[in-house]
C-alpha cells in the first residue's frame, strides 16, 4: 500500500526534513581531515537532541549508528567508527534520517573532505546531484513512478563521460516511500526497468525519498560481513544525494531542503508548493 499523507501529516513531516537539514550543516562542517566518522555521528544525536527529534537510523534492523558514513568506495550504508579516520581528499556521503511525531525525514549529501580532489570527483557528485534534481522536477500530478526513474537515468546518460569510462548508476539501492515509516512502498529504481512497469500514479499526498547513487564505474556492489557497508564491486568511488519531497495540491514541497527546493526547482521552471512551517 502506498501512503497518502494529509497536509497536517505533511506539515511534521516538513519539521523532520528541518531537522535532517540541521543534522547535515552540522555534520558538513564538522568532516574535517582526523576527524573519525563516529566524531561525526556524536554531532548528528547533539543535532536531533536539541531538536527533540529522534533517529530514525540508530537500531533500524540493528544498524548501529545515527547517520550512515560512506566513505569513497562504500556507497551507502556506512557505519560510523573510531578507526575510520577522514583524511585530505576523501568524499564522503553522510545519509541522515529524523522523527518528528512518528513522522520521518531523509535526506543524503556528498561532502569533500580536505582539498585535493580531482576534477572527476566533482564531476560525479554534481551528476549525482543534478540527477537527483531531475528526479524531483518529475515529482508533479498525472505523472507516474517510472517518469522519475526515467528523469534520473536520462540526466545522468546525457552528461559526459568520465575519464574512467562510464557512470555506473547502481542498481540494487534506490529510493522508496516514506512517511510515518522510514522505508515504504513504492519502492524507486534510478533507471528505468521495462520489466517493473510504470508503477503508481503520482498524486497529492505522496511523498518520496529520491536518491541516486552513482559511481566513477560498475553498478554493481557487494555487501561486507558486517551486513550493511555496501562497496563497489570494482574498488570505484561514489556519490550519494538524497532529498524528501512531497506533491501537493499546489506542487512538489522538497521536505528537506532549507528552502524547499526553490532555488533550485526554480532554474527547472518549477514553483514548489507553499511551505507549511513559513
Amino acid at each position: 500500500m502506498v501512503e497518502i499523507k494529509t497536509p497536517e501529516q505533511i506539515a511534521k513531516m516538513r519539521e523532520a526534513g528541518l531537522v535532517v537539514a540541521a543534522m547535515h550543516d552540522a555534520c558538513r562542517a564538522a568532516a574535517v581531515p582526523g576527524a573519525s566518522t563516529k566524531d561525526l555521528d556524536e554531532v548528528a544525536a547533539k543535532v536531533l537532541a536539541d531538536h527533540g527529534a529522534k533517529p530514525n537510523f540508530l537500531g533500524y534492523g540493528g544498524f548501529p549508528g545515527n547517520i550512515c558514513t560512506s566513505v569513497n568506495d562504500i556507497v551507502v550504508h556506512g557505519i560510523p567508527d573510531r578507526a575510520t579516520v577522514l583524511k585530505d581528499g576523501d568524499l564522503l556521503s553522510i545519509d541522515a534520517g529524523a522523527i518528528v511525531d512518528g513522522w520521518h525525514g531523509d535526506a543524503a549529501i556528498t561532502v569533500f573532505v580536505g582539498e585535493g580532489h580531482s576534477a572527476e570527483l566533482h564531476e560525479l557528485s554534481r551528476v549525482t546531484e543534478e540527477s537527483m534534481w531531475a528526479g524531483i522536477a518529475a515529482v508533479r500530478k498525472g505523472h507516474r513512478l517510472v517518469d522519475v526513474s526515467r528523469s534520473i537515468e536520462s540526466y545522468i546518460k546525457r552528461q559526459p563521460r568520465p575519464a574512467s569510462g562510464s557512470y555506473g548508476i547502481v542498481e540494487d539501492y534506490g529510493g522508496h516511500g516514506i512517511g510515518s515509516q522510514m522505508h515504504m512502498d513504492p519502492h524507486l529504481l534510478n533507471y528505468v526497468d521495462r520489466r517493473r512497469g510504470r508503477g503508481p500514479k503520482l498524486v497529492p499526498g505522496l511523498c518520496l525519498a529520491i536518491e541516486p547513487m552513482v559511481t566513477l564505474g560498475t553498478p554493481k556492489t557487494h555487501v561486507l560481513s558486517d551486513d550493511w557497508t555496501v562497496k563497489t564491486n570494482d574498488g570505484t568511488w561514489s556519490s550519494h544525494w538524497e532529498h524528501s519531497v512531497a506533491l501537493t495540491e499546489e506542487g512538489p514541497l522538497v521536505l528537506t531542503a532549507p528552502d524547499g527546493g526553490k532555488a533550485k526547482l526554480a532554474e527547472l521552471g518549477i514553483t514548489i508548493a507553499p511551505d507549511p512551517l513559513a
